[in-house]
């Protein structure tokens, strides 16, 4: 093993290393890629019943319209995304 200085060499290729070797690090990144698009093609697919939802028309969604310029941030909308996919993230790590 050869050393520069106090610190071998061997140590300074392995500190910033992750725990997974990069072949393994392909299936994982396809699986979720297929995932992502499966999801994405699911919520097209039923864009016309999601948008009778009254996401983005909640009480406490900011909607501010003025002389050419209009800024919305929906934030309740967004309390309420949130605490859904951590339910659901929660559920399934159980």
């Amino acid at each position: 093993m050869q050393s520069c200085g106090a610190v071998p060499v061997q140590c300074l290729r392995t500190r910033g290393a992750t725990s997974r070797r990069p072949e393994q690090i392909h299936p994982i990144m396809q699986r979720l890629l297929l995932i992502l698009g499966c999801l994405l093609i699911a919520a097209a697919a039923a864009w016309p019943w999601l948008s009778k939802l009254p996401l983005g028309r909640l009480p406490g969604d900011i909607h501010i319209v003025r002389d050419g310029f209009s800024f919305y941030f929906p934030i309740t909308t967004c309390i309420l995304v949130s605490v859904l996919v951590s339910v659901v993230i929660w559920i399934f790590r159980r």
